[in-house]
C-alpha cells in the first residue's frame, strides 16, 4: 500500500538529502545535482561515506535489539530514503517474521522504488506513505489510514539521520514529542543525529555545504540530542557515537574508527 500527496512532483532543481545519502552509499538512484552536492559535502569531510555506512549498521543493530530484547513487533520508519538492502523490514522480519513496518518519506523518488519496501514475509506486513516529518499529525494520519500498525501496541519509531535536517524554526523537539505521544507504553525511539562535538570546524563546513546546496541542516551537541529522549528510558549504552552503540567501534579491517570521523550520535529509548 502506498499513499501519495496530491500534486507532488519530483524536484530535480536542487539536491535532496535522501539522494545525496544514496550517493554516499554507492547507490545509483540520484541525479547529477545530488552527486555534486554530495561531493561538495565530502570535500568538507571525506568521512561522510563512512558515516553513511555506520548509520545503516546502527539501524540493523537497533532493529535486532528491539525485536530480540524488547519484544517490538511494529516499526514506523520516518525519513526512509531510497531503499538500500537490507531494508529495516528485512532485518525485523528475519528475527520476527510477523513484524509490521510502515515507511514514510517526503521525496517522490522514494515512492518510485516503494515496491522494494513492501516485499514482506507472508506473516508480516509492510507499507509506504509519502509524508513530511515536519507535519507529524498529517503523517500519523496517513500511517493510520494505511491500516498496518496498531497504535494500541508498542511501536518502534526510527528517525535515523533525519532530525538534523529539521531546523529550529520547525521545532524538532515538538515534532518528536507529538509522534511519541501517539505511541503506546513500551514503544521505543531509535535515532541518530550528526554532531559537531568532536570536530566543530569540519562539521560547520559540512553544514555550510548542505545549506548552500538548498538543504538546511542543524547539527546538535550531545546535550541537545539527549533532549529528544526526555521522558524515555535509555537502554544500554545510552547515547554514544553510533559506531560504538552495541558494537566494537572497529572498521571492516579491525581498525579503530575515530569518533570525529563518524560524528553521529545514536541512542534507543523506551517509553514507560
Amino acid at each position: 500500500m502506498t499513499t501519495r500527496q496530491a500534486g507532488r512532483d519530483l524536484d530535480t532543481s536542487r539536491a535532496h538529502s535522501a539522494r545525496m545519502y544514496d550517493y554516499f552509499l554507492g547507490g545509483k538512484d540520484h541525479f547529477e545535482i545530488d552527486k555534486q552536492a554530495a561531493l561538495a559535502a565530502a570535500e568538507a569531510h571525506p568521512g561522510l561515506y563512512v558515516t553513511a555506512r555506520e548509520n545503516r549498521a546502527f539501524m540493523r543493530r537497533a532493529t535486532r535489539v528491539l525485536a530480540q530484547e524488547h519484544g517490538i513487533r511494529q516499526w514506523l520508519d520516518i525519513g526512509t530514503g531510497i531503499p538500500t538492502e537490507p531494508n529495516l523490514h528485512q532485518i525485523a522480519q528475519s528475527v520476527v517474521p510477523e513484524a509490521r513496518v510502515v515507511y514514510a518519506d517526503n521525496d517522490p523518488l522514494v515512492l518510485k522504488y516503494a515496491e522494494r519496501l513492501m516485499r514482506s514475509t507472508a506473516q508480516g506486513r509492510t507499507a509506504y506513505v509519502e509524508a513530511d516529518a515536519r507535519e507529524p499529525d498529517a503523517l500519523l494520519g496517513a500511517v493510520e489510514e494505511a491500516g498496518v500498525l496498531d497504535f494500541d501496541r508498542p511501536v518502534a519509531l526510527t528517525l535515523n539521520a533525519l532530525m538534523h535536517f529539521v531546523t529550529a524554526p520547525h521545532d524538532p523537539y515538538d515534532i518528536v514529542r507529538r509522534l511519541l505521544d501517539r505511541l503506546a507504553p513500551g514503544s521505543a525511539l531509535a535515532m541518530n543525529h550528526c554532531t559537531p562535538d568532536f570536530d566543530p570546524d569540519t562539521w560547520n563546513r559540512v553544514a555550510e555545504s548542505y545549506t548552500n546546496s538548498g538543504t538546511p541542516v542543524e547539527f546538535r551537541s550531545h546535550a541537545d540530542v539527549a533532549r529528544f529522549f526526555d521522558g524515555l528510558d535509555l537502554i544500554d549504552p545510552g547515547i554514544t557515537c553510533c559506531h560504538r552503540w552495541r558494537s566494537d567501534g572497529l572498521d571492516p579491517d579491525g581498525k579503530e574508527i575515530p569518533d570525529a570521523q563518524i560524528s553521529l550520535l545514536a541512542g534507543v529509548g523506551v517509553k514507560p
